[in-house]
């Protein structure tokens, strides 16, 4: 298949296209600069896309979007991190709705959309819920997606959990803490915590490209969603250290800012959609995910 990727050079992008292009398909990168092989010019802040682009590809995948890790008390960072999301979205969105072919469209998202929900379940048809600043990012960026959907293309929204890999964040932040002893609880720690190996996510993104009878939204998470307290226990005991501390509530509100609720809020996410379709996890609960990122 040929398949069309913006933000192929960040973390998950760039591991994106070499899976895929190993897996025999011919892949083509959106760059906001003078383009190379392999890619092609787009700049969605000025709405400028080819349409020819469009029209070749048989799969566009959008993972575009300013770094999430950032200052969270500063209104830049959260301005940039909700604006690249839905406007890279947003053109890719419109320009597939305006094409012949409408090739699928694989729209990057994020876990957060549920809001806090305690203990509940909660597979791809339950509701977003509360006003946390990223889940108000992913009902706008979600939205974005709407006129490709609307227009009869596929679309798969990507709910994506962290992705744990010891070279980027979060993981990489918590291994240093919990090496040096600092490592701990955040708060009760009965929060649920979802999560997804990079090479599970890789293998899910593929295998959505791949199968043309999913569409709507995806949860990219475990199938057994740990708990912050079982989260911390595991990467303890996989760093052989003691994890004793625990950072009340509210200091984490103070520092964490708009990002709080992220630490706080409990979302146990159920990938029921890959289930279904018959995906196979590698990584199902968080002892291997921690095993797998930090193999």
């Amino acid at each position: 298949m040929r398949i069309l990727i913006a933000g192929a050079s960040g973390f998950l992008g760039s591991r994106l296209r070499t899976e895929l292009t190993r897996a025999g398909h011919e892949v083509t990168a959106l760059v906001r600069r003078t383009p190379g092989a392999g890619e092609a010019f787009w700049n969605p802040y000025a709405g400028t896309l080819d349409p020819a682009v469009i029209e070749a590809a048989d799969v566009a995948i959008n993972l575009a979007g300013s770094p999430t890790l950032g200052n969270p008390h500063s209104k830049k960072w959260a301005t940039e991190l909700r604006s690249s999301r839905v406007t890279t979205t947003r053109v890719l969105a419109e320009a597939i709705a305006a094409s012949g072919r409408k090739p699928a469209f694989l729209a990057g998202n994020g876990i957060s959309w549920y809001g806090d929900r305690g203990s509940v379940p909660l597979p791809e048809s339950a509701d977003t819920a509360g006003d946390a600043f990223l889940t108000g990012v992913t009902r706008d960026w979600q939205a974005a997606a709407q006129p490709a959907i609307d227009a009869g293309a596929r679309v798969c929204i990507l709910r994506t959990a962290p992705v744990l890999d010891q070279s980027g964040a979060p993981l990489k932040q918590q291994l240093l803490l919990f090496k040096a002893g600092l490592g701990g609880r955040m708060a009760s720690g009965r929060q649920y915590f979802p999560i997804i190996s990079a090479p599970d996510w890789l293998a899910a993104v593929r295998f959505l490209a791949e199968h043309d009878q999913v569409s709507g939204p995806v949860n990219l998470c475990v199938p057994e969603v740990p708990t912050n307290a079982e989260f911390t226990r595991e990467l303890a005991g996989l760093v052989h250290r003691p994890a004793v501390l625990t950072v009340p509530g509210p200091v984490l509100k103070r520092v964490a800012g708009r990002m709080a609720p992220e630490v706080l809020g409990s979302i146990r996410a159920v990938p029921q959609v890959l289930l279904d379709a018959g995906f196979e996890f590698a990584d199902r609960d968080v002892a291997a995910v921690l095993r797998t990122a930090t193999a």
